[in-house]
């Protein structure tokens, strides 16, 4: 796919993205803790991040585009269609956590394979007190 097409953005996540980001995060944290991440990430400020330090700070390897999600999104793309801000757990260098992905992977990936460093709307939060 050409890196010359530019990935278009809502303004905001759509709705479902954030029972998703639940479901994924019930696999690591407590339904208390999910539940106020939800919270904090439906009400946090969008700000922006290269697709290139999204994945660095994850850990996460990058899909390849014939993914069958990564495809779909890069499809989107190249139709010009926005995708979706994605939602973002920071991570934390003292203790070695990862920055949690808690939805929108598939879409950075796509995004990447369009050019490292495109800017990606996200929602980003700090974990709340309760989980320290």
């Amino acid at each position: 796919m050409s890196k010359s097409v530019s990935v278009k953005w809502a303004q905001s996540p759509a709705e479902h993205d954030y029972p998703a980001a639940a479901s994924y995060l019930a696999l690591t944290a407590t339904p208390a803790l999910v539940d106020a991440v939800i919270a904090l990430l439906a009400k946090a400020p969008t700000v922006q991040q290269q697709a290139k330090d999204i994945l660095r700070a994850s850990r996460l390897q990058l899909l390849p585009a014939d993914d069958a999600e990564v495809a779909k999104d890069m499809k989107k793309i190249a139709h010009g269609k926005e995708l979706s801000p994605i939602l973002l757990v920071r991570g934390d260098l003292v203790r070695g956590r990862a920055l949690q992905i808690a939805d929108g992977y598939h879409r950075v990936c796509a995004s990447y394979h369009m050019s490292e460093n495109t800017e990606i709307p996200c929602r980003l939060v700090d974990l709340p007190a309760l989980s320290q």
